[in-house]
């Protein structure tokens, strides 16, 4: 008796301890997606928006230090990274070394070998001197443990001259560049200092990253140097603009280990050092990377997906979660240009990359953070006189197109976030829209204004004419969205009817089977058929301008073509509010289906870029949400994986990743307004466990790989037969249930389509 007690305590207790494994989907985490290919992400430990982002550098042209070829050498670990972004890159600030042997030169680098990352973890054995290096991190503090293995003198280096993009240019744009630096020992166990670094992808401003470490040893020597010059034994180097840094040596070693903290703050070095202080009071490695699995677990865990899943879908889905919350940054309590008693949040990096799926899954699954973000743009708008459309560095830019922080503020009114003075989202919206920001025009505001207010297009004389006018149009819609929702009768009127601008350049030609595009125009309202490229060897040469046609970055510069980033063929789909119309002048929903299908069939839509996420999904504004599942399913699996190649383009700041995890929930958002897009789910059953204690529940009735059609649908036990549903419904909780087939239905989705403009006046 007493045996099959123990034997069902053993199986009790069996069960419990794989439901909490099963239940900890941070270990579904693989930050090594991405890592290859073009996505671009840092693959270091970081808490959800963590400031701290310590991680090896092994490119100093790689926009988050790392490179995935064992044949490039570490040089450092820096403190501080983004993910996923392309341009030039930024930060890679206050770099750590381990090394052993005689120091005889500043530059000490490794090449590595078994290389292990987790989420909030990170290790690698450095071969030149069999050196095992691990980090984890909490917010604002870094935690690395060092094991050393050779007989030699062993030391820590602390860098503060290096740095990434770093270029020979003075003033080279997208480069940083060095502005200033100080090192000081405080203690046999203690280094305080600083770098300063301007430039990077924004061509920002200089900012300050201010560090403090503490050892859990005593180091039996020092030396500091500046600008290649070693100074035994000096306790510090003062800034006068040259590098510095501070190299430790630790003669006898408990254990062969040293452990360092480092916390960073933009404020000074002892705010730095609280943060240690607050954030990592032990010693305990272990106990740390604990709990910034909790944190994450914490967030991901509010999105259940059934226990079927394959380990792979479970694998990209999290991931994908987890790629959204790396940035922007959460810097409340660290912003050296104003009071610090509201959130402030930096690396938007950019909102034109994030607003489409970024920020409306953030607000799904973490609205409280989405209101902190928004009042941050807001604080951001106040004090220095526009909102972002970028920010790296605390300073503004740059701009790709639109001022798309509009859509953001507008998603979360329409998503009825509260806790939002939409008073001043309003007048900040209406900042942009009416007054020009001057200069380049790439900082903030909206570039080519006094052309897009007199004549409702922006011209050739401004670069990026086209994508700027398709997006102020939606910008306005956006700004028309809020105004009529505080009852400011005039500015609604005045936005609404600005938000058709997009017609303005709309030209009835023909191009591969379809009419109509987004042309470019000139200042006297001619069409422009020709491009000037810029001079070669003396000669003025001209392309011809054709819905294909790719001016940069053959003919001008990245920034200065019609379009960014992509071709008229993509961007002419790109109307959000008002498909309807879209349709319409396009020729028809039979001229429109043809169109569609040229754009995937013939390789005109570009899975890697941003322009065209909400382009497989028009098919719902025919009817035919059968056909957008298709083409999203098979986007999905010819171009997302777990591998490490697994993100078809950069993730930009987790856009690509909000992509793939919005859709294989089977929702899509149409930014700035209140609902999502229904689509086939990767999974039988997800469940979103809301912050307001109700839960949402996605469930994919006989669903298999024969069965993949929506035939109809139930919410809350009622028939819904719409291929949308209101974020209202979602935060309400409930269930909605979709009945799979193998044949797509004639009855679902086919009837009431998606809100559009033209059709829905609001």
């Amino acid at each position: 008796m007493k045996c099959t007690k123990k034997i069902i305590l053993i199986c009790l207790l069996t069960v419990f301890e794989l439901a909490v494994l099963h239940s900890q989907n941070y270990r579904f985490v693989d930050p090594l997606i991405g890592s290859e290919g073009p996505g671009n992400v840092f693959i270091g430990p970081s808490c959800p928006y963590g400031m701290m982002k310590p991680g090896p550098d092994i490119d100093v042209n790689a926009n988050s230090g790392y490179s995935p070829d064992l044949n490039k050498a570490i040089y450092g670990f820096s403190q501080v990274h983004v993910s996923g972004t392309g341009g030039g890159p930024k930060y890679g600030n206050v770099s750590v070394m381990p090394f052993s042997g005689e120091f005889s030169s500043i530059k000490q680098e490794s090449l590595r070998e078994q290389e292990n990352v987790a989420l909030g973890y990170y290790s690698t054995v450095l071969t030149k001197h069999n050196i095992h290096t691990e980090i984890t991190t909490s917010d604002r503090a870094a935690f690395y443990r060092f094991t050393y293995n050779s007989e030699l003198k062993n030391a820590v280096k602390i860098d503060l001259g290096r740095y990434l993009g770093e270029s020979d240019i003075p003033d080279g744009r997208e480069a940083q560049q060095f502005v200033g630096s100080q090192i000081e020992v405080v203690s046999d166990t203690e280094v305080r200092g600083y770098t300063r670094i301007r430039g990077g992808w924004n061509n920002g401003s200089a900012y300050t990253v201010y560090f403090f470490a503490v050892f859990d040893q005593p180091f039996t020597n020092f030396s500091t140097w500046k600008d290649q010059q070693f100074y035994g034994g000096e306790k510090a180097q003062i800034d006068d603009g040259g590098k510095t840094g501070v190299v430790l040596f630790f003669d006898e070693l408990i254990e062969r280990k040293v452990k360092m903290k480092i916390g960073i703050s933009y404020l000074s070095s002892l705010k730095a050092k609280y943060n240690i202080d607050q954030e990592i009071p032990h010693w305990d490695f272990e106990k740390e990377l604990n709990e910034t699995e909790q944190k994450w677990e914490r967030i991901l865990e509010r999105i259940e997906i059934d226990e079927d899943a394959t380990s792979e879908k479970k694998t990209m889905f999290f991931t994908g979660l987890y790629h959204t919350m790396l940035m922007p940054v959460d810097r409340t309590g660290e912003n050296p240009l104003w009071e610090n008693d509201s959130p402030y949040y930096d690396d938007f990096y950019a909102i034109w990359d994030t607003y489409r799926s970024s920020s409306p899954l953030i607000t799904l699954i973490d609205p409280s953070r989405e209101v902190d973000i928004v009042n941050a743009m807001l604080q951001i708008y106040k004090r220095d006189g526009y909102l972002p459309d970028a920010r790296s560095g605390n300073c503004n830019g740059r701009t790709q197109g639109g001022s798309n922080a509009e859509v953001v503020i507008a998603d979360a009114y329409v998503k009825g976030l509260k806790g939002i003075d939409y008073g001043l989202g309003l007048k900040a919206m209406l900042k942009d829209a009416m007054f020009p920001p001057g200069g380049n025009e790439e900082k903030e505001g909206r570039g080519g204004l006094v052309d897009y207010n007199r004549l409702g297009y922006v011209s050739t004389d401004y670069v990026r004419s086209g994508n700027r006018t398709l997006e102020y149009a939606y910008n306005d819609f956006c700004l028309a969205t809020v105004a009529k929702g505080l009852e400011r009768k005039g500015e609604y009127w005045r936005f609404i009817k600005q938000s058709d601008n997009w017609q303005n350049l709309w030209r009835d030609i023909e191009d591969n089977g379809s009419r109509g595009f987004i042309m470019p125009k000139d200042a006297n309202g001619t069409w422009v058929d020709s491009i000037q490229c810029n001079p070669e060897n003396g000669k003025i040469n001209y392309i011809q301008y054709t819905p294909l046609a790719q001016d940069w970055p053959i003919c001008v510069c990245w920034w200065c073509g019609v379009f960014y980033e992509a071709s008229s063929w993509e961007y002419s789909l790109s109307v959000p509010h008002d498909v309807a119309m879209l349709i319409k002048k396009s020729g028809g929903k039979e001229a429109f289906l043809k169109r569609l299908n040229t754009l995937f069939d013939k390789g005109f839509y570009n899975v890697a870029n941003e322009p065209s996420f909400l382009s497989p999904n028009l098919y719902h504004w025919l009817g035919r949400p059968d056909l957008s599942n298709e083409r999203i399913h098979h986007i999905i699996d010819a171009n997302y994986s777990s591998k490490r190649d697994g993100i078809p383009g950069n993730d930009d700041s987790g856009a690509m990743s909000s992509w793939l995890a919005f859709h294989m929930m089977g929702l899509y958002p149409n930014a700035g307004q209140s609902y999502y897009l229904i689509n086939t789910p990767y999974f039988k059953q997800t469940v979103i466990h809301q912050e307001n204690g109700k839960d949402f529940v996605i469930r994919a009735k006989r669903l298999t790989e024969n069965n993949k059609h929506i035939v109809s649908a139930t919410l809350n036990g009622k028939p819904f037969n719409r291929a949308f549903i209101e974020h209202q419904d979602i935060v309400n909780g409930g269930i909605l249930e979709l009945k799979m087939g193998s044949e797509p239905s004639s009855l679902w989705g086919t009837d009431e389509l998606p809100p559009s403009k033209s059709d829905n006046t609001l």
